[in-house]
């Protein structure tokens, strides 16, 4: 690829993913949007699905049905597009990412297909991987930790929104020795826009307003990818005990991360630490002592921002990042991503000022 027009395909435009990859994608300088795809809402317009995008360039276009099934086919897409964003439900990736690769398209799959080893998809998906052969190509698509893995990739696995501030919370902490590699427990809250358009009585206005409450754990399917993404980063093995929460949000990801502080770890050795290991990163904002981070100054950009504090009294530390789930935790690391394997400017067509307030 070069610094040209490069024509990329958006699969799942139709859900709020797809909607913001493509919201971000008409303002990215080198990328043309060549076809939207969608499979139960072909045949109607970006803007019918997504209103806040009707007057957008892209508002008239139509999303077409792809795959094998029909509409614009594998060997069709490749033909017209050099780079498609995958934005669909966890399980189908894994099927069609593989026909694309083999059609020469580069993907980046922002589901959970490619994230894990093969023998974990059972346990924390529920299905058997199609293509485990896949998954040892695929590139773990932490821009800030892997960058240069994913400049030269073809399948780029996006992480998920939890592991994002986890992995950059604590990776640096862990290769420099000063937090412990044993239990490391992690605390999520995260905004409704997480669970996609399909609305359930659990994502209703009525379930939600005014209430916090925890959900799927201790079997949530982001606990495995936290410490594969440690592990990949630092070699060290780690064991993660997470619980997320639904807060009566739309936009955003909390996360506070409790580790084992090692002897002599302050405060300031850990945000020195942070602040070292991202000082060329254009999307990581280390606060000072004291800081605390808000998913509100997040809110719109593809930006996370992260905290840490020792503890001296029970030898923990502490470490909190925040981001919004639907761009740095999902859309925008993909296009984040997309210009590393595009050779580009990373930080092309990618907002680093939040919406506030």
């Amino acid at each position: 690829m070069t610094a040209q027009q490069i024509s990329v395909a958006v699969l799942g435009a139709s859900g709020t993913t797809g909607g913001e990859l493509v919201r971000l994608l008409l303002g990215h300088p080198n990328a043309e949007i060549a076809l939207l795809g969608a499979n139960e809402s072909a045949g109607r317009t970006l803007g019918e699905l997504h209103p806040h995008l009707a007057g957008s360039a892209a508002g008239d276009m139509r999303l077409e049905p792809f795959g094998a099934g029909g509409g614009a086919g594998v060997g069709a897409l490749a033909g017209r597009a050099e780079v498609a964003f995958l934005a669909l439900p966890h399980g189908a990736s894994a099927h069609l990412a593989p026909a694309l690769l083999e059609e020469g398209v580069r993907v980046v799959d922002l589901a959970g297909d490619f994230r894990l080893p093969a023998g974990a998809y059972p346990e924390w998906y529920g299905f058997e991987h199609p293509s485990p052969a896949w998954l040892d190509k695929a590139v773990y698509g932490l821009p800030e930790l892997f960058g240069r893995q994913v400049a030269g990739a073809s399948l780029v696995a996006n992480p998920g929104c939890y592991p994002t501030p986890v992995a950059l919370g604590l990776a640096p902490l862990l290769a420099a020795g000063l937090i412990e590699p044993g239990a490391i427990f992690v605390d999520g809250k995260t905004g409704l826009s997480g669970a996609g358009k399909s609305l359930t009585e659990a994502t209703s206005h009525n379930a939600t307003e005014e209430s916090v409450r925890p959900y799927r754990f201790p079997r949530h399917q982001h606990t495995p990818e936290m410490e594969r993404a440690l592990e990949l980063a630092t070699g060290l093995a780690t064991g993660v005990s997470f619980v997320p929460h639904l807060v009566p949000s739309v936009r955003g990801v909390l996360v506070t991360c409790y580790a084992t502080a090692a002897g002599g770890a302050t405060t300031e050795s850990l945000t020195e630490c942070l602040a070292a290991a991202y000082a060329e990163a254009p999307f990581v904002r280390v606060l000072p002592p004291g800081g605390m981070v808000d998913t509100k100054r997040t809110r719109g950009a593809n930006v996370v921002e992260l905290q840490a504090a020792a503890d001296p009294r029970t030898g923990t530390a502490i470490v909190a990042g925040a981001l919004d789930n639907l761009v740095k935790g999902a859309a925008g690391q993909a296009i984040q991503n997309f210009n590393l394997m595009a050779g580009l400017d990373e930080r092309a067509g990618l907002p680093a000022t939040a919406v506030y307030p």
